[in-house]
């Protein structure tokens, strides 16, 4: 056996890992002790590539349907195929009746990264979608609007802050979410050690609420109120100070008029939160030597996201806990996505063109996933007719998963690129399979722009990726390449240079050069030199660089512009019925990992958690199974009673959903459980930014 290292690329925390070796037989996988920045951290996801890599499930040929059968063929005639039929639909309806689909493992694969704006631009559509819009789109729309540049994320200063408020956020669960943290206990761990406190603001006593020295529980969407009532004391107590932030920045009068409005005791009753208990919050966080406020999943994926992710940010700010040690800050990675986006003019934008049936706005260039399904089977000029989907199962993964399943139904033509049959693919006419695990090397590209200290670490492929597979760089390009051979994608000749250019060059040719003209200056050859990663150092204040000459906008007016709508949910009465949430668990990988045996034995994951009150109420006892209906359709699971929730909220994890006739995952589909997603309604957005509001859901609860 021999020891060979590379890097968990399944969630944001990248932690390093070693791999024992027998041959090209891989064997046990345990996290790298001398990662400087994981630290040997490992969850159980990590010993499950394997299963992954060597599923008899797993598709290692293009796959042709036909009929009910599907037939192996090869690449070439695949892109052929491919490239002719996408083609002639664009030739056809137009470049916009070509969607596509890109979903969240792209982010885990820097090869896909940087082929996916190649392959954009040369397809020429405005039918983009992808999982950014079921997600973090909220985040990524504050930091255009008050720094100007839409991947310019802070990220909590958690090695050093005093204080740490979490919203929406479980951490323990998820390993962290727009903020790559490798081994999140160790760290939450050493916060309470060296006197700080962690606030856990959340619906459900979560495994990260649970180790917090305070877990508050709030209403369902109302993250927005409770913020602005925060910023309230703030400036009530006139505790407010920008520090070195106040010279280049606006909006701060205009932010506290508006904080004026929402005073503790007016949001109390809607939060549920008491009036005293935030007072007491907002005096302990103002107070504090060091603290941040850290919003993700929960706080964003509801109806006033986008007011939540930018009064966050707006807290930290006015605090000055902005670009500030134990604050919220900004990484210098060895890559630099921000630089590279600002050199290449490419800074963002927002609601140039809005989608075509709902008019919701664009962000970055992509529609919100939530109107997917209606672009397609609603008739008229600009419908799609035929899809692209990258790594991604938007039937599992979007809201209404349901509808989105039929509208598949009735595309002309349909490419997955995937490694699975699943629930989203089983629609494909063919699928495209591609590498995965360590059969790839790896930088993550993504999340070491993400992370609360500055690392970098790349590593080689360990075992040679099957005859019949390829990278997702080189199908990407292919793919594109064929559709302009065609006749299809962007017109003129200059796209079709640059793909053959990107081709010829090479996906790790350009992380090279990335990393050399980045802000350490590193190149492949220096860290292929150090295998376990180097360590780059804390992250520093430098944000007025960052902003270029620009100011920071504290009260941008595409916020102010949502705050009636937010003021008016203060004179509706509560709901006395019950809403749905979603939750993370650490075995499970949203949708596609659920294949792994060792990941879904024992108890069933898929189980609705339900107050005993709530459950009294409707004459349902401790055990059983439950019929959960929302607007849009219903789901039968198990339920389990636990003051865990708070009254009237109800929480289902999302991912599974796995009984679709036509997948080919039987582990899964012995382990179906129900998709969160046939009871999320693609009607529920946040308004503002279009992203899909999954929390919050009105259902009722019977006994099945």
């Amino acid at each position: 056996m021999t020891q060979r290292l590379h890097t968990c690329m399944l969630c944001e925390a990248v932690c390093g890992l070693t791999v024992e070796m027998d041959g090209a037989s891989i064997g046990r996988v345990r996290g790298d002790p001398d990662d400087p920045f994981s630290q040997g951290h490992i969850c159980p996801k990590a010993a499950a590539i394997v299963d992954v890599q060597g599923d008899p499930a797993r598709i290692l040929e293009p796959q042709r349907r036909q009929g009910d059968r599907w037939q192996s063929v090869s690449w070439d005639e695949a892109l052929e195929e491919a490239g002719q039929r996408l083609a002639e639909v664009q030739r056809k309806h137009g470049r916009n009746a070509v969607g596509v689909y890109i979903g969240n493992p792209t982010v885990h694969s820097y090869s896909a990264l940087l082929a996916t704006p190649f392959f954009n631009r040369a397809m020429g559509t405005r039918s983009r979608f992808s999982a950014t819009s079921v997600d973090q789109l909220p985040h990524m729309l504050a930091a255009l609007e008050m720094f100007g540049h839409q991947v310019l994320l802070p990220v909590p200063d958690v090695d050093r802050t005093h204080f740490f408020l979490m919203l929406g956020a479980n951490p323990v669960a998820s390993n962290g979410s727009l903020m790559t943290a490798g081994g999140i206990s160790r760290r939450l761990e050493e916060l309470r050690k060296r006197g700080g406190k962690l606030v856990v603001v959340d619906p459900r006593r979560t495994e990260t609420a649970e180790i917090a020295d305070q877990h508050l529980a709030i209403r369902p969407g109302t993250d927005a109120l409770l913020l602005l009532a925060l910023l309230y004391v703030i400036f009530e107590e006139q505790r407010a100070n920008l520090r070195h932030l106040a010279a280049l920045t606006d909006g701060l009068d205009l932010l506290r008029e508006i904080a004026g409005r929402f005073p503790p005791e007016r949001v109390a009753e809607r939060t549920a939160i008491s009036s005293l208990a935030i007072w007491e919050l907002g005096r302990a966080f103002a107070s504090a030597p060091s603290a941040v406020a850290y919003g993700r999943v929960g706080a964003c994926t509801q109806q006033f996201g986008g007011l939540a992710a930018w009064l966050v940010v707006a807290l930290n700010a006015v605090t000055g806990n902005l670009d500030r040690e134990g604050g919220f800050m900004f990484t210098t990675p060895a890559a630099d996505l921000v630089a590279l986006a600002t050199r290449t003019g490419d800074r963002g934008h927002f609601g140039r063109w809005r989608s075509r049936v709902r008019g919701l706005p664009e962000f970055g260039g992509e529609l919100p996933a939530a109107t997917l399904a209606e672009e397609i089977d609603t008739e008229g000029d600009g419908r799609i007719r035929a899809l692209v989907t990258f790594a991604g199962n938007p039937v599992l993964s979007t809201p209404n998963g349901a509808r989105l399943e039929r509208a598949l139904s009735r595309l002309d033509y349909r490419v997955s690129i995937d490694l699975y049959r699943n629930e989203t693919t089983r629609h494909a006419d063919l699928i495209l399979p591609t590498s995965f695990g360590f059969e790839r090397d790896h930088y993550d590209l993504a999340f070491y722009a993400l992370s609360v200290r500055n690392v970098a670490r790349y590593v080689k492929p360990l075992v040679p990726r099957p005859p019949g597979v390829r990278g997702d760089f080189e199908t990407l390009l292919d793919l594109a390449l064929s559709v302009r051979r065609h006749g299809g994608g962007r017109k003129g000749a200059a796209a079709g240079v640059t793909l053959r250019a990107a081709r010829m060059l090479g996906e790790r040719r350009l992380l090279d050069l990335m990393l050399r003209f980045g802000p350490h200056r590193l190149s492949l050859r220096k860290l292929e030199q150090n295998p376990h990663g180097i360590d780059l150092g804390p992250l520093r204040p430098h944000l007025v660089a960052r902003l270029g000459g620009r100011r920071m906008q504290l009260a941008p007016a595409v916020f102010l512009r949502d705050l009636d709508r937010l003021t008016a949910t203060l004179s509706k009465p509560a709901t006395n019925g019950l809403v749905l949430i979603g939750r993370r668990a650490l075995r499970s990988n949203n949708s596609w990992m659920h294949n792994s045996l060792r990941l879904v034995k024992g108890p069933p994951g898929c189980v609705l958690l339900m107050h005993p009150e709530d459950a009294a109420a409707r004459g349902l006892g401790p055990d059983g199974r439950v019929r959960v209906t929302s607007r849009v359709g219903s789901v039968e699971v198990p339920v389990a009673l636990s003051d865990e929730v708070m009254k009237g909220v109800v929480s289902l994890p999302h991912g599974w959903g796995h009984a679709r006739d036509g997948a080919a995952l039987s582990v899964a589909a012995a382990h179906a459980g129900a998709s969160l997603n046939d009871l999320t309604d693609d009607h529920s957005v946040d308004s503002l930014s279009g992203n899909a509001a999954f929390n919050g859901i009105p259902v009722t609860v019977t006994r099945a």
